[in-house]
C-alpha cells in the first residue's frame, strides 16, 4: 500500500529469525515430549544419538519453515489487520512444513527413521511456539511503529462515504505510519459531513498543482465515475512525482469479473462463474464445518445457557427465547432462535424496525448480551438443523427482504448460500441501521472468495467485532 523503508526490512528480517528460532525450539519440544515425558511408552529405549540427530532435524526444520511462510506472504511489511487474521495462514503455513519435513525425512531413508511421533507431536508444539513468538512480533512492530514518524503523505480523492472510510482506515493502522494530507474533491456535490471542508485541499483539476506544492507519496481514488482516461492521467502524474497510485474498485464492478466461457456446438456462451459454495464438495466441508462446530458449541456452553436463561426470566417478564421468522437459502423462510434481549411489545407499536444505539426497548440484560454477541448463541440449534451456517450473510426479516430486493442492486444474491450466525459485514461493523449497500458488497465478496480459511478469519475476528452491536 505504501512505500516500504527501513523499518519494513528489519521488521521482516526480525520475523524470519524468530520464525526460525521458534520453530527448532517447537521441535526440540516435541522431542523432550516424545521421550521424556512419560507420557508416552519408549519401547524402543532412547536413541543413543538423540540429541544429535533431532538437533540436526530441528535446525533443518528451521531453515525449512521461512521459505514456506514466505510463500504465505508471512513476511510482508508493513501488516495490517489485527493478529487474529494472520492466525490462518500461519496454522497453513505450519501444516504445510511439517508435510514437506516428513516427506523430505521419508525420502532421504534415515536408519533408524524418525520418530513419527515427533512428527505428529512438532505440529501442536510449533504452532504453540510460532504463534506466542508471532503474537509478542506482532506487539512489538505495532508499538514501534506507533511511536515512529509518519513517513508517508496520503492524498484522497473523493468526498464520499468511502473516502472518509479509507481515511479512518488509514489513520487506525498505526503500522502504515501514514497521515492523510485532505481530500480532492471529484464534482461539485457537497462533500459527507464528516469531512471538515478544511480538509478539501482543492479539486481534480488542481491535482498537479497540489502534488507539486506538498510532498504527497500515496494518492488513493476512491471513486470509479471518472473516465478512464483521466484515471491514467492520473496514475502518469504519480509517476512523475515519485508517489504510489491505489484505487478503491468498485466493488459491484469487480464481483462479475470471473467469467465462464461455454460453448453450445460453435455459439460461445459467455457467463458469470460459478460461486464456490455451487460446488458439492465445497458445500461438503462447509457443512462439516458447521455440523462440528455448533455440536462442539452447545456441548460446550450448555451450562452458560442456563445461565443466561436464569437471568433473562429474573430481569424480565416473557420468555426466555425469542423466536422469528427469516430469509434463508434461496429465499425459504425459517425460525431463527435468540436470546430475548427486548420487551415482549418491542415492535407493537412500531412494527418491524432496526435496532438502534442505546434502543430504549431493550432489557437491562439484553443491551449487555446485544453489545457482547451472546444472544446470537442459541443459533447454533439452526445451525445443527441446517437452517444457518456457522458464517455466511445475517439473515434478514422478510420484511425487509421485500423492502430491498427492488431497491438495491443483487440484494437476493446474497441468498444463494446459507445465511451465517457471523459474516464479513457483521465483524467489519456493518450491522444494525448502517448501509444495506455496503453490507451487501461484503456479503457478496465474502461468497464470491469463500474458503474454509476465510470462514476460521470471520470466526475469531468475530470474538472481537463490537462495533455497531447493540
Amino acid at each position: 500500500m505504501r512505500k516500504k523503508d527501513t523499518q519494513d526490512v528489519i521488521s521482516s528480517m526480525l520475523a524470519i529469525v524468530f520464525d526460525a528460532l521458534a520453530v527448532y525450539g517447537g521441535f526440540m519440544m516435541a522431542t523432550v515430549v516424545r521421550f521424556f515425558s512419560g507420557l508416552i511408552s519408549v519401547d524402543k529405549g532412547v536413541p543413543v544419538d538423540l540429541w544429535y540427530r533431532y538437533g540436526w532435524g530441528a535446525i533443518f526444520t528451521g531453515i525449512l519453515f521461512p521459505f514456506i511462510f514466505r510463500a504465505l506472504g508471512l513476511y510482508v511489511r508493513p501488516q495490517t489487520g489485527s493478529f487474529t487474521t494472520k492466525i490462518p495462514r500461519i496454522i497453513k503455513g505450519v501444516g504445510i512444513g511439517i508435510l514437506f519435513t516428513a516427506a523430505i525425512g521419508f525420502a532421504i531413508k534415515l536408519e533408524p527413521p524418525f520418530s513419527t511421533m515427533v512428527v505428529l507431536i512438532s505440529f501442536g508444539t510449533i504452532l504453540l511456539c510460532v504463534l506466542l513468538e508471532r503474537y509478542l512480533l506482532f506487539r512489538f512492530e505495532w508499538n514501534w511503529s506507533r511511536h515512529s514518524r509518519s513517513i508517508n503523505n496520503v492524498l484522497i480523492i473523493g468526498t464520499s462515504s468511502v473516502a472518509c472510510h479509507v481515511r479512518r482506515t488509514v489513520l487506525k493502522e498505526p503500522m502504515l505510519r501514514s497521515k492523510v494530507l485532505g481530500f480532492v474533491s471529484i464534482d461539485a456535490s457537497a462533500p459527507e459531513p464528516e469531512i471538515d471542508v478544511r480538509d478539501v485541499m482543492g479539486d481534480i483539476g488542481n491535482l498537479e498543482s497540489l502534488m507539486e506544492r506538498s510532498r504527497v507519496d500515496q494518492v488513493i481514488l476512491t471513486s470509479s465515475a471518472i473516465s478512464h482516461a483521466r484515471i491514467v492521467e492520473i496514475m502518469l502524474l504519480c509517476e512523475n512525482h515519485f508517489a504510489v497510485f491505489n484505487m478503491v474498485p468498485d466493488l459491484f464492478g469487480i464481483l462479475t469479473s470471473s467469467l465462464d466461457v461455454q460453448a453450445l456446438d460453435d455459439i460461445p456462451l459467455l457467463g458469470v462463474s460459478k460461486w464456490p459454495l455451487d460446488y458439492f464438495w465445497n458445500r461438503t466441508k462447509k457443512r462439516l464445518e458447521d455440523v462440528a462446530g455448533a455440536a462442539s458449541g452447545l456441548l460446550v456452553l450448555s451450562p452458560f445457557f442456563l445461565i443466561v436463561a436464569v437471568l433473562v426470566k429474573l430481569t424480565s417478564k416473557g420468555p426466555v427465547f425469542f423466536r422469528q421468522e427469516r430469509c434463508g437459502e434461496n429465499g425459504e423462510s425459517f425460525h431463527i432462535y435468540k436470546f430475548r434481549t427486548m420487551r415482549i411489545d418491542a415492535e407493537d407499536k412500531t412494527g418491524p424496525v432496526f435496532a438502534s444505539e442505546d434502543d430504549p426497548r431493550t432489557t437491562s440484560i439484553g443491551a449487555f448480551m446485544r453489545r457482547q454477541n451472546l444472544d446470537e448463541l442459541p443459533q447454533l440449534w439452526n445451525v445443527l438443523l441446517g437452517d444457518m451456517s456457522l458464517v455466511g450473510p445475517r439473515p434478514e426479516r422478510p420484511h425487509f427482504v421485500d423492502k430491498f430486493k427492488d431497491d438495491i442492486s443483487r440484494y437476493m444474491s446474497r441468498h444463494v448460500s446459507k445465511p451465517g450466525m457471523t459474516g464479513w459485514a457483521q465483524v467489519n461493523g456493518l450491522r444494525g441501521n448502517t448501509s444495506i449497500e455496503e453490507r451487501i458488497k461484503y456479503d457478496l465478496y465474502y461468497l464470491e472468495h469463500w474458503s474454509l480459511a476465510f470462514d476460521f478469519k470471520i470466526i475469531l475476528k468475530t470474538f472481537f467485532a463490537r462495533e455497531n452491536a447493540y
